[in-house]
């Protein structure tokens, strides 16, 4: 599904080694539609699979968190976005990532949205149809000092 939805990442541009690392996660709804997305696999449900790609110095970093498993989603499992609204997650990236050593780390959402229905589509789509959206989603650098 094309969508025209907005995804910003935020978090601090230098942090000490050891400190959390708060990324801010929102997605817009820029549109004159209501939308629902399914929030599974965003930082808006916080962190149960491995939704981002870090990266120190260039070099790739393994995630070392939960990978949930879940049955079919329910309407209850959606984020309604009324027209101009936006929504917001937060989440420690550093407790899923190992950023501990000093370096510049390059922080990336992986999307794409699993499911997003626009006003009057089902939630959730019938027969266990997803409509995955692409969020263009600019990553973040974090400086860590010692």
């Amino acid at each position: 599904m094309a969508t025209t939805l907005t995804c910003t990442l935020s978090g601090p541009a230098r942090v000490s080694a050891g400190e959390p690392v708060e990324l801010v996660f929102e997605l817009s709804n820029p549109t004159a539609q209501s939308l629902r997305v399914l929030g599974w696999h965003t930082p808006l449900e916080g962190v149960r699979n491995n939704i981002f790609d870090v990266s120190r110095d260039g070099d790739s970093l393994e995630y070392r968190g939960p990978m949930a498993k879940r049955g079919p989603p329910t309407a209850d499992s959606y984020v309604a976005l009324s027209p101009g609204t936006s929504v917001e997650g937060k989440v420690d990236i550093a407790r899923f990532y190992d950023l501990q050593a000093p370096g510049t780390y390059r922080i990336a959402f992986r999307g794409p949205l699993m499911d997003v229905a626009r006003e009057g589509e089902p939630v959730p789509a019938p027969n266990g149809g997803f409509r995955p959206a692409e969020v263009p989603c600019p990553a973040v650098e974090v400086t860590v000092t010692p």
